[in-house]
């Protein structure tokens, strides 16, 4: 008895020693963004401090705030951690309704801790591991009508639509289903195309893109760590983008060194593979930038051994000189730790013409700084298929001012069928549709 009174003890003792010596940021996302951010140096921590806001939800019809000339409208409500959305020819949306499957090996009084404090933001509660459709009223407004599509999965995240077969990235195999415009549920058991790495799951969402012909599947798979500290082995076509032909279901890794890879997208009018990415933590509040990058054919972007080109850590072991000196830097640095989940290119009509041919980013949020970072969809204007200026925050509100409430969490962005912009809300539950003010 007196042993477990013992370690009651130090586990609130190094809770509240995480929670409450919080590492206070230099830099706000827009001063640390660009090509060449400033990268002050790193720190090394006995606990991560950490932030967490608690969990209260959407209350008495409020919601985010928008930009100036903007306005906004819920289509989905009491949905179950919608993590993405994704627009089919006829204008239905599906959403994945999914949280992480909950294997990630827990090795660490550290983590252990570390995870009942994060559980306090509402990101860990269990998910429905199924597929929603969202179809549109007839008479154009209020909430969409919604059906269960495909139920029964496991973790699932990205979706492709590739003429009548749809692609589903499970956390651990990528399947498809016959799929018929107009069909409200599918039946059929999702036959297997290829497997996906799954061991312990530190990041579980496999993010999905279809090449322009159909032939071939891009997944961006996350590390099974913060920088390796689980082994090497468990990072086996880990912290990578993988190329999957759709006939065969032989996989290639296509760009490595990407700690968490995730909403893939074309570039519109370079055609030019894009990504979001997770950068690592624990080493300060300004390190490091997550970013947005094209992704390069068999380029090397640094994890574990370096970040944002050859900046070495020094927690990654054994050190690789070699693979250091092939890093190259990504393009775009978007905030430290404002942890982006969600990307689209918006192409429609339906926003003011500052926000066309940019790109949207879901931030769902930082756990480890302070003042809080993230927790916000962004725009970053393109020019000539390249990034230019800062991301200006255009759906803000997801945290209370005193960042101490949590109401929602921005993850999947995307394009409706009329050229509205869609955002799945993961712990608020919703899906929320942006328009321009003047309709």
């Amino acid at each position: 008895m007196n042993k477990l009174i013992a370690a009651s003890a130090l586990v609130a003792a190094i809770s509240a020693l995480m929670s409450g010596c919080n590492d206070h940021a230099e830099y706000d996302a827009a001063h640390q963004a660009g090509a060449h951010p400033p990268m002050p140096e790193a720190r090394n921590f006995f606990a991560p401090p950490m932030q967490v806001p608690k969990h209260v939800g959407w209350k008495n019809g409020a919601m985010p705030k928008v930009a100036d000339g903007l306005k906004i409208e819920k289509i989905a409500d009491g949905l179950v951690h919608p993590r993405q959305v994704y627009t089919l020819p006829n204008g239905d949306v599906l959403v994945a309704e999914s949280n992480s499957p909950n294997e990630e090996a827990v090795t660490t009084p550290k983590q252990l801790i570390a995870g009942l404090i994060e559980s306090k933001s509402g990101k860990k509660a269990k998910g429905a591991n199924r597929i929603t459709l969202l179809r549109k009223p007839a008479n154009g407004s209020g909430e969409w009508e919604r059906h269960v599509f495909i139920d029964h999965l496991h973790s699932p995240f990205g979706m492709q639509l590739v003429g009548d077969t749809l692609y589903i990235a499970d956390t651990d195999a990528i399947l498809k289903f016959p799929y018929k415009a107009g069909e409200t549920s599918i039946s059929e058991r999702g036959v297997e195309v290829a497997d996906l790495p799954d061991t312990i799951n530190h990041h579980w969402t496999k993010a999905l893109l279809a090449s322009r012909d159909g032939k071939k599947l891009y997944v961006g798979v996350g590390s099974n760590s913060n920088v390796g500290e689980n082994g090497l082995d468990v990072e086996y076509r880990r912290a990578d983008v993988l190329e999957v032909d759709t006939a065969t279901g032989a996989s290639r890794i296509y760009a490595a060194g990407i700690r968490n890879p995730t909403g893939l997208q074309w570039e519109p009018k370079t055609g030019r593979l894009w990504a979001i990415a997770n950068e690592r933590d624990e080493i300060g509040a300004d390190l490091v930038p997550d970013y947005l990058t094209s992704v390069k054919e068999n380029a090397f972007y640094g994890w574990p051994y370096s970040y944002y080109g050859q900046h070495v850590d020094p927690r990654a072991q054994p050190q690789r000189p070699d693979l250091v000196a092939k890093a190259i830097a990504p393009d775009f640095a978007i905030g430290s730790h404002v942890a982006p989940l969600g990307l689209t290119f918006y192409t429609g009509d339906k926003l003011p013409a500052q926000y066309r041919g940019g790109a949207f980013i879901g931030e769902h949020g930082s756990w480890d700084r302070s003042p809080l970072s993230g927790y916000v969809v962004s725009y970053v204007a393109f020019e000539n298929g390249t990034p230019v200026g800062a991301p200006k925050d255009v759906v803000t509100g997801f945290t209370s001012p005193d960042q101490k409430e949590l109401y929602g969490a921005p993850v999947g962005v995307a394009q409706d069928g009329d050229g509205g912009l869609l955002i799945a809300d993961d712990v608020g539950n919703a899906v929320w549709r942006v328009t321009g003010a003047g309709g």
